[in-house]
């Protein structure tokens, strides 16, 4: 997960939509690189969906809310042979999951791969 706009820090409360666009392949093949996503900060993670959280010493990344445990959020990635998810780094803190993915608004429409 790369680019963001909006984050979460600066409109907390007064306005918690954001944007993100993807980078890697990591959540493939439910996401690309490229696609850009309508997240909502502070939104409350349920499993199955997609968060965007803060992995430790790896900046922002979107992965899959699997479950919650006593340590935090377990996530994981689609894409088993790209990527770090909670297999590598363990349960994300409930305040490392900083929002949940509301939709893919770019591109509208995805070719076959």
């Amino acid at each position: 997960m790369g680019h963001r706009t909006g984050g979460p820090g600066r409109h907390r409360g007064r306005f918690p939509w954001g944007r993100v666009a993807v980078v890697g392949r990591s959540m493939e093949p439910t996401l690309y690189e490229g696609d850009h996503l309508l997240v909502r900060w502070g939104g409350a993670p349920k499993p199955g969906r997609l968060v965007v959280v803060h992995l430790p010493g790896r900046g922002l990344s979107v992965k899959r809310a699997f479950r919650r445990t006593p340590e935090g959020w377990w996530v994981e990635r689609d894409n088993p042979a790209e990527g770090i998810d909670s297999w590598h780094v363990g349960a994300i803190p409930d305040e490392d999951v900083l929002a949940v993915v509301v939709c893919r608004y770019w591109p509208p429409f995805r070719r076959r791969r």
